[in-house]
């Protein structure tokens, strides 16, 4: 049986006028040009083998966003997506500007059958969004994620 992809990632947020925010990638490449709500999701990527997830959330964020952040790391509860992808999440209190963020690149055949191979974004843009504008944003099994931050930052304040 084949192993389900796990993934690592970290979920920026930030109080922008009191509000909090959340900062949400959207997907580069053809299959996510046209989709909006339910597409977005926090930057994150595969953990190579034998790799601590947290140190492969920060160098996917890294990657996909052209940050470092230096803030606490907070753990979230890992979740599971429809596809069975488990993605580990830690939130990190910071702030960007997301119009200057600059993301790696894949490769793959486009259009499909053709021969030709065209470079895409893993990210295309990012954006912050308030939580109500977040959830319907969000990839529905990562919506979790927001949730249990804001709980803990309820906690903590």
């Amino acid at each position: 049986m084949a192993q389900s992809k796990v993934s690592a990632g970290l979920l920026m947020y930030r109080y922008e006028a009191g509000t909090l925010q959340v900062l949400l990638a959207h997907p580069g490449g053809p299959y996510f040009r046209k989709k909006d709500e339910g597409a977005w999701t926090i930057p994150k990527g595969e953990i190579n083998e034998g790799e601590d997830a947290q140190h492969a959330a920060v160098r996917e964020f890294a990657e996909e966003t052209g940050l470092s952040p230096d803030g606490k790391l907070l753990a979230l509860t890992p979740i599971k997506q429809k596809g069975g992808k488990v993605v580990h999440a830690w939130a990190v209190e910071g702030t960007c500007d997301p119009c200057t963020l600059v993301s790696n690149t894949f490769t793959i055949e486009w259009p499909p059958k053709s021969g030709r191979q065209q470079t895409f974004p893993e990210i295309d843009r990012a954006e912050f969004f308030d939580l109500p504008t977040a959830q319907r944003k969000i990839n529905a099994a990562q919506v979790a994620l927001l949730v249990e931050l804001q709980s803990i930052l309820e906690k903590e304040a």
